[in-house]
């Protein structure tokens, strides 16, 4: 089963809808489970189960029977996937689709993907991710990769006195 969560953000999340759906019609998940946790989305892809919230005991159950994840890059969605043994693919909302307010869901997968998490910038990364799932836990990095973050971060995020 493949689960796709874009978490309960008031911003709809069509252009990753929309990804999912392109993949259903290509027949590129095959007969696979296709379950969506859709939020304020208003495009759903036809095929999937979809859910517009589902409770936080249900979506952890839900990650755990999963064999992939692809998954808006909200900070908390972040931490709980990277939490549990799924692999998972992020896919960054973005301002210039008024899919938020502001892009520091890009600028996470920036540095996320600095470190080697898997981003889905585009459809041709989520058939990729698909292919090949990996799992890279950010736990589990080294310390220079994570201090590589950090300074990444600090210049996107500059410490005002």
């Amino acid at each position: 089963m493949i689960l796709v969560t874009v978490g309960t953000e008031k911003f709809p999340f069509n252009r990753l809808m929309g990804w999912v759906e392109l993949l259903i019609q290509q027949d590129l998940l095959g007969d696979e489970e296709v379950v969506v946790q859709y939020g304020t989305c208003t495009v759903l892809p036809g095929g999937a189960k979809v859910y517009r919230l589902l409770k936080e005991h249900d979506f952890q159950d839900l990650v755990r029977r999963a064999r992939l994840v692809i998954a808006h890059c909200g900070e908390g969605t972040v931490l709980l996937l990277d939490g549990m043994e799924t692999p998972f693919l992020l896919v960054p909302r973005s301002q210039r689709y008024q899919e938020h307010v502001d892009d520091h869901q890009v600028e996470l997968a920036q540095a996320l993907a600095s470190m080697g998490v898997p981003i889905g910038w585009g459809p041709g990364d989520l058939v990729r991710f698909l292919a090949r799932p990996s799992r890279v836990s950010i736990g589990d990095l080294s310390v220079a990769a994570a201090e590589a973050v950090c300074t990444r971060l600090e210049q996107l995020f500059p410490v005002r006195p």
